[in-house]
């Protein structure tokens, strides 16, 4: 099962746990209108999402979600069946072909409920809400995520994957509950709506101290979780989580604390020896079941890679290690070659499963090696740890777990000789990989999975100068500009085959107004701040929520849910509000405008409380990193003249924490440049506070000038 991380137990759980009895059921019902060559067709066969399409031709009559389904399920007073998933997800697709795909248990679904299929990545929205109330039930939540409400959409009961006998318990249960105590299910749904309202409501007061001896204290604790032996968080599943690497990034640049450095390092040497990593094209899985990277949940996402990106790049800037770039190269070379829309922008995800088996296309049987590989070939076993009778389920996944120079001393060849025979190996076996049956390919865009992408990409673009991140990124805004917005300027949050659709959500907005503030550090183009300011008045505008300073997930046009939730939690992508305080923090400072930075502030006070829990860490470290900017105040660094594009390529090589650029090679309107212009000369202020130290003329010079106290 796909687990994410739980939040915290709300206080009407007493009130759930009998709702972990449910099973359910229907009778089939023909829709002459969508016959077609298959045996059944339902409404999904309409939908241009992968997820809703693989099940358009089960038994069960799906629905999406829309307002005439939600109608309907009111119109006919039937309980509903909401199940959410994505097209990656191995056990979404076990528990459609164990349950979705028997006609007895469509049957059992058809009859007494109205079914509705959601693709999470569509509708980040509703996959919150029952995602909230799986939480609340179990202490858990994954997908596939399958809830039963009433008529109303309000949740009586939800979990994850059932396996067949048990799904139809659980739903046999629901029905014979609605038919002989129907006020049991209404009073449970009343309880659990009135949790999942309550669980985005903070009613501590703001606190708006932010010491270095509190930083130091919870980025102490997140250090102690970390195995630095082989790397990550202490626990298993072991998931990447790239913005937990980068808040220990920066904090050491900002403390010296060698612990957070190492713990950064270890970390992205063996995810990216493990088989999490795909030794062969490049570009990193969902996450390792185990504590050692060795065996992923064989899915490839965009946001992990994305965002993994930038942390490799990074952490590059900061330690110059060769296999960091090596890393970056390779993912995005898997980028390209097999997930580009033809438009320029990166499609959605890569399955977990070819032909029916998880990871079949990844794995890699004895013989088989030795057949291709010939002579080559025990080196080669050697160095991936390959073993006649398989590392992994009678196959083997390649992964490293010897030095290099242990295994050329072995082979009696020099480390040079090791490399070539290893990366010889590696294109032919990539060659007849390529050869076999390729898993699933999501090829929806995703408005802000391409805003992780484009802001990692700009971060390569920085770290090794090379211009192809630089055009990419460029190639993916201008997309996502054109392709992706109405007409009165705002976000769509899918596109799929020349079509756009559904409005934008807070992380539409967050991601894309994020990368277009580091596009412009980038190239100093002031275009991209404008964008940036247009898309954040339309947030300030849209999603704002009365009763506390954060904003809401969905925008004021949407139609309502039965909560309108607010998404402040971070996990594998930081949360949209925690993204949305940096960005008002930046671009305020960067166009001045001051009700944005005191608006970021604001934020940050609001959740400052939680930040003090330490156990609490794991769940805001993007917040964490934003009271970084409260305790050491950023420093500005503004390069005006002619020189100012070499300079800021020389700059942006180095590792800068918490720091802002911007520049012009001429006269600026921005605050931060205004008047610093003089005609002949390139020069680079260091600032803080607005205040700014003796201009000096190079890189180095600036870089003695960023002094932490």
């Amino acid at each position: 099962m796909h687990y994410i991380n739980p939040i915290k137990s709300s206080k009407f759980l007493s009130f759930i746990i009998f709702s972990l009895f449910v099973i359910q059921g229907c009778t089939q019902r023909n829709n002459a209108n969508l016959e077609t060559k298959y045996k059944f067709t339902n409404e999904l066969v309409n939908e241009t999402s992968p997820y809703l399409l693989q099940h358009a031709h089960n038994p069960v009559n799906w629905r999406p979600w829309n307002d005439e389904t939600l109608q309907a399920a009111k119109d006919q007073n039937k309980l509903m069946v909401v199940s959410v998933g994505y097209a990656a997800c191995h056990w979404c697709h076990v528990m459609e072909h164990e349950s979705f795909e028997d006609e007895e248990v469509a049957a059992l679904m058809n009859e007494y409920f109205i079914c509705v299929k959601v693709d999470r990545e569509q509708r980040p929205d509703v996959d919150d809400v029952y995602m909230t109330a799986c939480q609340m039930m179990t202490g858990r939540g994954g997908w596939p995520l399958n809830a039963i409400t009433l008529s109303d959409g309000r949740p009586v009961f939800a979990g994850t994957y059932f396996p067949k006998e048990q799904w139809v318990s659980i739903l046999q249960q629901i029905v014979d509950m609605a038919e002989k105590d129907m006020n049991k299910l209404t009073e449970t749904a009343d309880n659990v709506t009135n949790g999942i309202q309550q669980s985005d409501v903070i009613t501590v007061e703001k606190d708006d101290s932010f010491t270095k001896d509190g930083l130091n204290d919870i980025v102490g604790f997140l250090l102690s979780g970390v195995d630095y032996k082989n790397g990550g968080n202490n626990r298993t599943p072991r998931f990447p989580m790239p913005n937990n690497f980068e808040l220990l990034l920066k904090y050491n640049w900002l403390t010296k604390d060698p612990r957070a450095v190492q713990a950064v390092n270890i970390t992205l040497e063996k995810m990216g020896q493990g088989g999490i990593y795909d030794q062969l094209g490049g570009g990193f899985a969902r996450y390792s079941v185990d504590g050692v990277w060795k065996v992923p949940h064989f899915e490839k996402m965009l946001y992990d890679n994305g965002q993994l990106i930038g942390l490799y790049s990074d952490a590059f800037k900061n330690s110059k290690e060769p296999y960091f770039k090596q890393i970056v190269e390779q993912t995005y070379d898997y980028l390209e070659r097999e997930t580009k829309d033809a438009k320029g922008a990166y499609y959605s995800s890569l399955d977990a499963d070819s032909e029916g088996v998880e990871g079949k296309f990844y794995v890699w049987d004895s013989a088989e090696l030795d057949s291709l590989l010939g002579a080559d070939s025990e080196i080669y076993k050697d160095f991936y740890s390959c073993t006649k009778n398989g590392n992994w389920e009678h196959s083997n996944i390649l992964h490293i777990t010897k030095e290099p120079s242990q295994i050329a001393k072995k082979n009696d060849v020099s480390e040079d000789e090791l490399f070539n025979i290893i990366g010889k190996a590696n294109k032919q076996l990539l060659d007849e990989r390529s050869k076999r049956i390729r898993p699933g390919l999501d090829d929806k865009v995703l408005c802000a999975w391409n805003g992780l992408a484009v802001d990692g990409l700009l971060r390569a673009y920085e770290a090794f100068g090379d211009q192809k991140y630089y055009a990419k990124a460029d190639e993916i805004l201008q997309f996502i500009l054109t392709e992706m917005k109405t007409q009165d300027g705002r976000l769509l949050r899918t596109y799929k085959k020349g079509k756009a659709d559904i409005n934008g959500f807070l992380d539409d907005y967050a991601l894309i107004i994020k990368a277009l503030i580091k596009m412009y550090q980038c190239d100093f183009n002031e275009k991209w701040l404008d964008e940036a300011s247009i898309l954040t008045n339309i947030v300030m505008q849209n999603f704002h929520d009365e009763n506390q300073d954060l904003f809401f997930f969905t925008s004021a046009d949407d139609s309502p849910l039965i909560v309108r939730k607010t998404e402040y939690t971070d996990n594998v992508i930081p949360s949209s509000n925690s993204i949305m305080a940096k960005n008002l923090f930046d671009l305020g400072n960067l166009v001045y405008n001051t009700e944005w930075i005191e608006r970021s502030k604001s934020m940050l006070a609001l959740i400052n409380p939680n930040l003090k829990e330490k156990t609490n860490g794991s769940f805001f470290t993007n917040w964490i990193q934003n009271s970084m900017d409260m305790v050491h105040a950023p420093f500005e660094i503004a390069i005006v003249g002619e020189n100012a594009e070499v300079l800021r390529k020389e700059l942006s090589t180095n590792y800068l924490g918490n720091s802002i650029i911007l520049g012009s090679e001429s006269d600026s309107d921005l605050a931060l440049l205004k008047d610093k212009y003089q005609e002949g000369d390139t020069f680079i202020y260091v600032c803080q506070n607005k205040t700014c130290k003796y201009p000096v003329k190079t890189v180095d010079e600036a870089l003695k000038l960023l002094i932490i106290p």
